[in-house]
């Protein structure tokens, strides 16, 4: 979402600007139940009462009643019929859906695996890219547990195998994702009226996937993501705009490195920080141009380690004036609070190097009301060196 601008390519045509590619909207929930393709409908009908020509490329009901009401009078492309294994199963016919070219497409659940012979692609992501391809809008459905990032981590807490998935560049591509939300007793009690499964299979759902616990944590699942999702996106449009402020929206820690002994300390009292504030950890290295002293190197990829060991995002950044660097760092990725060290440089050395750099880290950020901690150095003890004729400790 963050890189929507990027991707909208846009070519000036006899009738203005067109979008080479379609808008790719996709409704999120937690579980299965929550409402996403009746949502989808629902937008469709409003987007045809408007004018916009759409199709329903392929839409599944699984026998609920409103569901299949609320297709109403919308235009539905004939599935294609596909010979499996004994049975004749549909699925949707992606040449009949190029070939009609509507301005929308619905083509509901993003993770389904294609019937082997219906057609060109394994998996249905793969038809509405190829959708998307030719110009065609496509508004679409997907649970978090399809995620390929999340589906090892659902399958842990619910015991459930994920055999459907989707790669998370697929779904990041979506120019709007919009969260089909329920609370767990509202999904739970869905299932016991047989809104969700039939009678038959809902006593054993409300026992095992459809745990109260379960929905919870998938319901947490899809509100990080997609608050990761939006944070991107808002990151992105206040670059784009050169914004001076920061807007503090969620907490954005950032812990400046160098070489120095002690800064290993450093790095953990942020992440201590970052998590007690549940806000995501940058670590910092300001590589300037004045030449590194042996052994810097080393200890520079020491930090990096430790930076990824502690769940951070590592960053060099190129700079003569670690100060400014580090300013200019913070408010393009608009940082709350930045960590540093406290200053290891003699008086005499501040007074002939323009002031301490703790000093002028503070000048350059104060104006752009980011807050600034600055931590005690400590370095590791040396290993204290035994006697002449004694063993060490």
């Amino acid at each position: 979402m963050s890189d929507a601008a990027a991707r909208e390519v846009r070519s000036a045509g006899t009738d203005g600007v067109v979008e080479e590619a379609g808008h790719f909207r996709i409704y999120l929930g937690a579980a299965a139940g929550v409402g996403k393709t009746y949502a989808m409908l629902s937008e469709a009908h409003r987007r045809r009462d408007r004018g916009k020509d759409i199709v329903v490329g392929f839409v599944e009901s699984h026998g609920r009643k409103l569901t299949e009401e609320m297709i109403g009078d919308l235009e539905v492309v004939p599935r294609k019929k596909v010979d499996y294994r004994g049975s004749v199963l549909e699925e949707m016919d992606l040449d009949a859906v190029l070939a009609r070219h509507p301005q929308v497409a619905l083509i509901d659940e993003l993770a389904h695996t294609n019937v082997p012979g219906s057609g060109k692609n394994d998996k249905r992501w793969q038809d509405v890219l190829d959708v998307l391809a030719a110009g065609i809008n496509v508004i679409t459905t997907v649970n978090i547990q399809h995620l390929e990032s999340i589906a090892d981590e659902v399958e842990h807490m619910t015991g459930a195998k994920v055999r459907e998935r989707v790669p998370d560049w697929v779904v990041r591509k979506a120019d709007q994702i919009e969260l089909v939300d329920s609370s767990p007793e509202q999904l739970r009690r869905r299932m016991v009226h047989g809104n969700i499964y039939p009678q038959e299979r809902a006593a054993k759902a409300l026992t095992n996937f459809f745990r109260t616990d379960n929905l919870t944590a998938l319901r947490e699942l899809a509100l990080r993501f997609l608050a990761d999702e939006t944070d991107e996106e808002l990151l992105e449009h206040l670059r784009r705009h050169e914004s001076d402020v920061v807007w503090e929206t969620c907490e954005r820690v950032m812990v400046a490195v160098s070489p120095v002994p002690g800064t290993d300390t450093l790095v953990r009292r942020a992440a201590r920080m970052a998590a007690r504030l549940k806000g995501d950890l940058d670590v910092v290295h300001v590589d300037a141009s004045d030449g590194t002293r042996p052994g810097d190197g080393q200890a520079v990829e020491k930090l990096r380690q430790l930076a990824a060991d502690v769940g951070a995002r590592w960053y060099e950044v190129k700079g003569d004036d670690p100060a400014r660097a580090l300013a200019g760092f913070a408010q393009e990725h608009q940082i709350t609070q930045i960590v540093i060290g406290s200053s290891q440089r003699t008086r005499w050395q501040q007074l002939t190097g323009g002031g301490s750099r703790v000093a002028r880290i503070l000048k350059e950020v104060g104006p752009l009301g980011i807050d600034v901690h600055v931590i005690a150095l400590r370095k590791t003890p040396a290993a204290p060196v035994p006697a002449p004729g004694k063993p060490a400790p």
